[in-house]
């Protein structure tokens, strides 16, 4: 299972890569702030940043049910052996402390933008935090009752507020799950902010995103994850470095499947509707109420009909 196609393709519209991929301030859906609009055409390509050292504005903290409270606000470390294969934070620290990065963006040096194959990837991440704890089982329903793999890119914030149905997603094989980080953090190693959302702020904190995380996931699912997407999806190159080195491949995207969970479901069918080969998607399963459900019942039926296939980053790209 992993594929999912009909009939050959005939006269789809080749996507513009990177206009849809590269639309950073719509991605508020992986912020612990509330969700606000953004029309289409107000989204502008977000260059590689410079960087100028460490930002001050504080991560937000998120609400929380006194029941989840504890396990959702204290990010689990990994455990005493760690991930099997991984080097460990002494290590991590001792090779890449005393690293000054020069890019802070979407899609820096090192980031798997797109992948060789005549596929496309679905992804969609799922944030946790006040709002975004959701899950949005009507998107999931489609998906599933299409046939359509996807990459499902999971917060532990998120495991920690839904883990039976983390080990429900786990346990299906049309669906492959991803690190989303920790506490959900822009991935710096000097504290470079996104979307005011202060970055992690040292080597050992980054490590502590990427590697608290894939432990909590490696317990979920029995497997060692092979990607990461950092929340807000922002990094640096060290840190990219850094994720490598680690073991998982940093992806981002070619195509903004639902802005950040704001698009209209019009406006979703239409940016999904435009993938071509290679492309890669991002996308939110966190919020219900978003558009992204409805757009993906429009444009998926319609895309199937034209010969599209569909592959997890797994089947398409290799660590």
């Amino acid at each position: 299972m992993g594929d999912s196609k009909r009939r050959p393709l005939a006269g789809r519209r080749s996507v513009l890569l990177g206009m849809a991929g590269l639309a950073s301030a719509a991605l508020t859906a992986c912020t612990d702030r509330a969700a606000t609009p953004v029309a289409p055409d107000a989204i502008t390509p977000q260059p590689t940043i410079p960087a100028t050292g460490p930002a001050t504005a504080p991560p937000s903290v998120a609400a929380r049910s006194s029941e989840q409270a504890a396990a959702a606000m204290a990010p689990r470390q990994p455990p005493a052996g760690g991930v099997p294969s991984a080097p460990s934070r002494q290590q991590i620290v001792s090779e890449f402390a005393g690293r000054h990065p020069k890019e802070w963006g979407l899609h820096v040096t090192g980031v798997v933008n797109r992948s060789r194959s005549s596929k496309v990837a679905l992804t969609f991440d799922a944030c946790g935090g006040q709002g975004g704890a959701g899950c949005d089982h009507a998107l999931l329903q489609t998906l599933r009752r299409l046939n359509v793999p996807a990459t499902l890119f999971i917060n532990s914030r998120w495991i920690h507020a839904n883990p039976a149905l983390s080990a429900e997603l786990a346990a299906d094989p049309l669906f492959e799950l991803a690190n989303h980080g920790t506490a959900h953090l822009p991935l710096s190693v000097n504290g470079r902010a996104a979307y005011g959302i202060q970055g992690t702020t040292s080597v050992a904190a980054a490590y502590e995103e990427l590697m608290g995380n894939q432990a909590v996931l490696l317990e979920l699912t029995g497997k060692v994850p092979q990607f990461f997407r950092p929340g807000t999806a922002f990094y640096d190159e060290v840190a990219v470095e850094m994720t490598r080195r680690l073991g998982m491949l940093p992806v981002n995207f070619t195509v903004n499947g639902d802005g950040g969970a704001t698009f209209s479901a019009a406006t979703v069918a239409a940016e999904v509707g435009r993938v071509a080969a290679g492309d890669i998607v991002i996308s939110h399963f966190n919020r219900p109420a978003a558009g992204t459900a409805g757009g993906y019942a429009k444009a998926l039926p319609q895309l199937l009909d034209h010969g599209v296939s569909f592959a997890r980053l797994g089947d398409v790209l290799t660590v």
